[in-house]
């Protein structure tokens, strides 16, 4: 029977005998798991940020825009041809199953001047249900109503960057700004979302759609919007609504079978999917090769090994010839370098942790997600590296010969 104690407190006083040799032992464990954990926490902090995004951009969401139109065999861009009207949307709305709401839209960039200041900004023409498909919340005052869309009321919501930009600290609330040439009186203001990648969700006005086209944009075909967004129930539905959705309007706009769709829809759940997707495996290619650092650690740990056997032949041999088995000294071995991995695994967490708030801390937007698998997974696999790259050298010295280990200069 193996006395553990024992071989335990052997391994532990042959460890403090050799302290700086331990300890550069461990540092290549101390790096690798150190970066397991950065790599990690950054690329799960790059995951959760893009959920995040998504999220306040709005959830399951089709994007039904017009087709692109072209001249001389070049397309000029999506939403060029125009093709979707209010009536469409209202088709949308009473016609198709597993909608829970949407909003007809027509946006341009417009110079926006309150007193002295000016502002360039986009303008958004649409309905009330807009705030909730895209998930905008009301700070001050109030939005606009069906009503002002029906009688198309010179009246608008800005956002909070919009809100900064002309008035500084003063509340916007009923103060009339002018929207190219056309005064707009502000209604309320929106919480702030922050930005999605390049684009500002805080820079933006938001006006009854009637108004837009009426009043501001005006449109070459009266009715015609530049898109429609449909706010599903539930995701597992969505793709069901976008056939529906797909169907009626090539109904409404008389496409055959073998025609070309005057409109595209983009389905946010796919987009959501393949972004996450891609940042997961950013994440882990991310650890795979940090990964590479406790390898080379491992190896570090059996060169070390290997020497110290060499060393402590004559040891071994003492050992050996007073009662001790092949399978003590293998196992005193193995622990001095199961321990030498576990050491340095656990002071590569904390620099890890430390490292990784570092990042956050020094670099402007980067969030980072330190979570406990990341913990556990970083110490299992530097345990096992240790116990995988020490078992070779700890089953050289279990072979040896006695008369000959202590006959060993």
């Amino acid at each position: 029977m193996i006395d553990f104690k024992s071989t335990m407190k052997m391994a532990i006083n042959s460890l403090k005998v050799n302290k700086l040799r331990s300890a550069l032992t461990s540092l290549g464990i101390i790096i690798g798991v150190s970066a397991v954990i950065i790599m990690l926490a950054i690329g799960t902090g790059a995951s959760e940020q893009v959920q995040a995004n998504m999220e306040s951009m709005g959830s399951n969401l089709l994007t039904i825009r017009s087709s692109s139109a072209r001249t001389g065999g070049v397309s000029l861009g999506v939403g060029t041809r125009p093709s979707l009207t209010l009536k469409d949307a209202d088709a949308i709305q009473k016609m198709i199953a597993g909608v829970d709401a949407l909003a007809p839209v027509s946006n341009e960039g417009k110079q926006v001047m309150y007193g002295n200041q000016n502002w360039q900004t986009t303008v958004y023409g649409t309905t009330p249900r807009y705030l909730y498909v895209k998930n905008y919340e009301i700070d001050l005052g109030r939005g606009f109503t069906f009503e002002d869309v029906k009688n198309s009321a010179k009246v608008c919501v800005i956002g909070s960057t919009v809100a900064t930009e002309l008035f500084g600290d003063v509340s916007p609330i009923n103060k009339v700004i002018r929207i190219g040439n056309v005064p707009f009186k502000v209604l309320g203001t929106l919480k702030a979302k922050g930005s999605s990648g390049p684009f500002d969700q805080d820079d933006l006005i938001f006006i009854p759609i009637t108004t837009a086209q009426k009043k501001l944009f005006g449109v070459a075909f009266p009715g015609t919007v530049k898109m429609i967004v449909v706010k599903g129930d539930n995701a597992d539905t969505l793709n069901d609504v976008q056939k529906d959705i797909e169907e009626l309007l090539k109904q409404r706009h008389n496409i055959g079978k073998n025609q070309v769709n005057d409109f595209e829809i983009r389905n946010s759940a796919e987009f959501q999917e393949k972004m996450k997707s891609t940042v997961q495996t950013f994440a882990i290619l991310l650890a795979s090769i940090a990964s590479v650092s406790l390898l080379v650690g491992g190896i570090g740990i059996m060169n070390i090994m290997l020497v110290s056997v060499t060393e402590r032949t004559k040891e071994i041999g003492i050992r050996m010839a007073i009662g001790a088995r092949a399978s003590d000294i293998r196992w005193q071995f193995l622990i001095e370098s199961f321990m030498l991995s576990m050491i340095g695994g656990l002071v590569g967490v904390v620099v890890g942790v430390l490292g990784a708030k570092s990042v956050e801390f020094f670099s402007e937007g980067m969030s980072v997600s330190i979570s406990l698998f990341s913990i556990f997974l970083s110490l299992g696999f530097s345990g096992l590296v240790g116990v995988a790259f020490g078992y070779y050298p700890a089953h050289k010295a279990s072979l040896l010969n006695p008369i000959d280990a202590l006959r060993y200069e």
